[in-house]
């Protein structure tokens, strides 16, 4: 089976994966854990919320917590359009397509759309929020792993295959793909902002969001969060790592904050923006796809994931999905 092709003029311009928002059961140690351990920026703290971003990023926010009395879920997750007008063109793809669809008022954020994609996947768009001084040049403000900015998440689907038809529709480029064979998918890196990835796609129970993650200045910075972490009694929450990927080729550690929800920090890898470069293969039966080096993952890494509030999980067969993805949206 072929694999789909680049739109160059999608339906309304994604501009990147830019935030994501969760919730939480206490905010006073999602704070410790977030501003000292991963190095994140406190933009603003509420009764009920916390607002993080960056340490180079300017927008309000690129990660959200809520304080909640229920299990940790995931709301959304933030893609960033180009303009107000992409929003109105976003709001009738997505109700022409029969996608639950609203216009929503979120705090710290210009005009939003909130949808719920065709796998159960919540998503929030929008195109401007209010500008912070960046910190990258506040040395004094750079704790634990110095988080740079928000690069991508990643996600888990029983509808693999119809995930990358559809969001390749939307215009995001295929940079990398793990599989024996291009009819036996496990894995696709979807990109906008060209770099490797914004959106990950991992074939398993789903919807749920297995990760999130920031980019890190160097390899000090992961070690320096691990000793961190050890420090403030968060050393069980190193979960895999340090190590090498294989697809992206970064040097990374994951992380569970204090409700479990994981969260990566990398080292930044290639940039992938020109017409010519074609999708990478991984081979899953090659050693040095999961790990070039470092200790394998525990199986928690692969089992384990946050759901997503409001969609209800799906076990994944073990073989892939020979229904068309026009057929599928008929069906939803």
């Amino acid at each position: 089976m072929p694999l789909p092709s680049i739109v160059l003029d999608p339906p309304f311009n994604i501009t990147r994966a830019s935030h994501i928002a969760l919730t939480v059961a206490d905010l006073g140690a999602s704070r410790v854990f977030y501003e000292e351990v991963i190095g994140l920026v406190l933009t603003l703290a509420t009764e009920d919320a916390l607002y993080f971003r960056g340490v180079e990023e300017a927008c309000h926010h690129s990660l959200v917590l809520r304080k909640s009395g229920s299990a940790p879920r995931c709301q959304q997750i933030g893609l960033r359009v180009l303009t107000d007008e992409d929003l109105i063109k976003a709001h009738a793809f997505f109700q022409q397509r029969g996608c639950p669809v609203q216009w929503a008022e979120v705090a710290h954020q210009g005009k939003t759309l909130h949808v719920v994609d065709p796998f159960g996947m919540q998503l929030e768009f929008c195109s401007r929020m209010p500008v912070q001084p960046r910190q990258i040049t506040s040395f004094q403000r750079h704790k634990g792993g110095c988080g740079l900015r928000m690069d991508h998440i990643q996600l888990l689907t029983p509808h693999l295959r119809l995930a990358l038809e559809f969001y390749m529709s939307l215009g995001f480029w295929l940079t990398e793909y793990v599989a024996p064979d291009d009819d036996h998918i496990r894995a696709v890196f979807l990109q906008r902002k060209g770099n490797p990835h914004d959106l990950v796609f991992f074939h398993g129970d789903g919807p749920r969001m297995h990760h999130f993650a920031f980019v890190a200045p160097e390899t000090q910075h992961l070690l320096r969060a691990c000793d961190t972490a050890g420090e403030l009694g968060f050393g069980a929450k190193v979960e895999r790592g340090p190590g090498r990927h294989g697809p992206g080729h970064a040097q990374f550690v994951y992380f569970r904050d204090p409700d479990g929800h994981r969260i990566e920090l990398f080292n930044t890898h290639y940039q992938v923006m020109d017409l010519e470069n074609e999708p990478v293969r991984w081979d899953p039966n090659d050693p040095a796809v999961a790990y070039p080096w470092g200790m394998p993952a525990r199986s928690r890494w692969f089992e384990q994931a946050t759901p997503f509030e409001g969609s209800e999980v799906t076990a994944a067969s073990p073989k892939p999905n020979p229904m068309t993805l026009e057929r599928f949206l008929r069906e939803d």
